[in-house]
């Protein structure tokens, strides 16, 4: 994925040696579509979607996917791993993206970065 106009940084370290990558438009839009696919129930939804999600933007310190796809991230994963690392690319989305109704101010020290 190329550099957002609006984005800062595009990829986080995490402790454990990997990073998180923010994701284009359409990788977020496969990922869901994926998730749609391994959801069997409404329950079940929002655990394929993180792990559909982590599959694209949970990458190895050289840039190499670490999951081929979300069905191997809830293979290799506990559901409060795929949990915490999802909230984690959340907030670092956040942060790094912010939004279209942000506040004069915040606007002035986005396009100072």
């Amino acid at each position: 994925m190329g550099a957002s106009i609006l984005a800062g940084r595009d990829r986080m370290d995490l402790d454990n040696g990997m990073r998180l990558r923010l994701l284009s438009a359409l990788e977020v839009l496969q990922a869901r579509r994926e998730a749609e696919e391994l959801a069997q129930s409404d329950r079940e939804r929002a655990l394929c979607s993180n792990a559909c999600l982590l599959s694209r933007a949970l990458e190895t310190q050289e840039g190499e996917p670490v999951f081929s796809s979300g069905r191997e991230v809830l293979a290799g994963l506990r559901v409060e791993e795929i949990a915490a690392l999802a909230g984690t690319w959340s907030r670092f989305n956040r942060e790094e993206n912010p939004g279209l109704a942000m506040e004069a101010e915040q606007a002035e020290n986005v396009k100072k970065k």
